[in-house]
């Protein structure tokens, strides 16, 4: 049997065929992050980096703490003042979803019942984010992303 050689359309092919599987895993992940992208967060960055001192500030002055659970097919917040006391906020607005995609978002509708805010929610397995805004009677703002990790 002849021996078969090695020449430069092999080399070529073998060339050509690496880059097309880099170039096209390349094309799937940039499809598969401009895909499942959620959107802008701010409609103008520049005014809104002026503005953020001044709101930290604000939200600090209110020395609100979050934490977050599951228990119970509930989904509860607590948010504590500086003593740990529970706080009643005049207005509260959460979304409830994925860090990586926006498909099961939702916005609950807590109801505070004088030590924690609660609202039946089901979540699966692993890492969710709670977006939440909340006032205080004044008006000052508090907003925070709360994580939460749900074991299976």
């Amino acid at each position: 049997m002849a021996e078969r050689k090695f020449t430069g359309k092999h080399a070529l092919a073998v060339f050509v065929g690496a880059f097309s599987v880099i170039i096209a895993v390349n094309l799937l992940l940039a499809y598969s992050a401009v895909k499942t992208f959620p959107g802008l967060e701010v409609k103008n960055s520049y005014v809104a980096s002026q503005e953020f001192n001044d709101r930290l500030q604000e939200q600090r002055a209110l020395g609100w703490e979050v934490r977050a659970e599951t228990t119970g097919g509930l989904l509860i917040l607590y948010i504590t003042d500086e003593d740990g006391s529970p706080v009643q906020v005049a207005e509260l607005q959460a979304v409830v979803g994925r860090a990586t995609h926006v498909r099961d978002d939702f916005s609950p509708d807590f109801t505070f019942d004088g030590t924690a805010y609660a609202t039946p929610a089901t979540l699966g397995e692993g890492n969710w984010n709670i977006r939440l805004v909340a006032h205080d009677s004044e008006g000052a703002e508090f907003s925070q992303r709360v994580p939460l990790y749900v074991k299976g």
